[in-house]
């Protein structure tokens, strides 16, 4: 008797601890709690840590991360408003607010990662779709060349070479998709933190046309380039021209002056010589001759002059005796 009296206590004390068991449950800090009866939300979340107590056998414990979680999109080709097809990997990072919501939509983790592939797939189509390669690929709206900051304002008027302009930039457009996507997902009891391009690449079959049309671009501003030069170079040779025309005429009109300065003292002196005795203008007028002597007459050289000639009257009286003078000219050798 007493021995299946102790059977006995001891079957209800491993039932009693097994109820007890069944009944109880702990909440970690990283962790959200539904309590499902027969398969049916009972109660509110459970979202403080700490021991807990439920119903044993008819109701169950679903636990809910309530941590910050991953989403890691799988690349995909989508095209551009430019009609380029690019390659696309995208990363998010999500968390569940609403656990109730999250429990009767979606159920798990797994499930919920398939729907955000679903939504933000969607809605990074749409956004690559409405904006230019360039608009997803850079980051600074409005950029100035590095090379602008370098240059006077001046050159920098000459406008020489350009880039692309870029009305938003990458973080408008992940700020456009990260709008969007976070209103759709709000209905499953999500809240979607952050959304980033990890990668963008071109598209295999049109990367040899991306590049050659890089290629095209780019020789289009060293064409450019090239041909502002010229055109400065031209306009730098042209005021060069003009500045020396301008130094000539300057010289010229100086040396005319001076030249014109000299004839007016000269003529003077010519004056005063004319002014004076006879006899000292014969003299003057005998030396003057004397001296053009020199520059006309050279060894060999023949002068044809009329007997009347100024240049002829000094040279009668070295014609030897004897000599025929013709009546209207004469010759003399020296």
């Amino acid at each position: 008797m007493n021995r299946i009296m102790q059977v006995a206590i001891l079957a209800v004390l491993v039932v009693g601890t097994y109820v007890l068991m069944s009944s109880v449950y702990t909440v970690s800090e990283v962790q959200q709690v539904i309590i499902t009866q027969f398969g049916k939300p009972v109660g509110a979340p459970v979202t403080t840590a700490g021991l807990k107590v439920k119903l044993p056998f008819i109701q169950d414990v679903n636990l809910i991360d309530k941590r910050v979680l991953e989403w890691d999109g799988n690349p995909s080709d989508m095209p551009t408003k430019d009609k380029l097809y690019i390659s696309v990997d995208l990363f998010a990072r999500w968390r569940i607010v609403d656990p109730l919501q999250y429990f009767l939509r979606l159920r798990d983790e797994r499930s919920a990662q398939s729907r955000l592939d679903d939504i933000l797939g969607s809605e990074t189509r749409n956004a690559v779709a409405k904006h230019e390669l360039i608009e997803i690929i850079r980051t600074t709206k409005d950029r100035v060349p590095l090379r602008d900051t370098l240059l006077t304002d001046a050159e920098r008027k000459l406008d020489m070479g350009s880039l692309v302009p870029i009305q938003k930039g990458r973080k408008l457009v992940e700020q456009e998709i990260f709008t969007s996507a976070a209103e759709k997902v709000q209905v499953f009891g999500i809240e979607l933190l952050d959304i980033r391009f990890k990668r963008i690449n071109y598209n295999e079959s049109v990367r040899p046309k991306i590049y050659d049309r890089m290629i095209s671009e780019r020789r289009q501003i060293a064409e450019r380039f090239l041909s502002e030069g010229n055109g400065e170079a031209a306009r730098i040779r042209g005021n060069r021209v003009r500045d020396l025309n301008k130094i000539q005429s300057e010289a010229y009109r100086q040396v005319e002056e001076i030249r014109g300065m000299a004839d007016a003292k000269a003529t003077e002196i010519y004056a005063k010589a004319y002014n004076r005795s006879s006899e000292a203008v014969a003299f003057y007028e005998f030396t003057r001759t004397m001296q053009s002597y020199k520059y006309i007459i050279a060894e060999n050289t023949t002068l044809v002059l009329s007997t009347g000639s100024d240049l002829f009257k000094f040279l009668k009286g070295m014609i030897p005796d004897g000599d025929v003078i013709p009546a209207q000219r004469s010759s003399a050798n020296r």
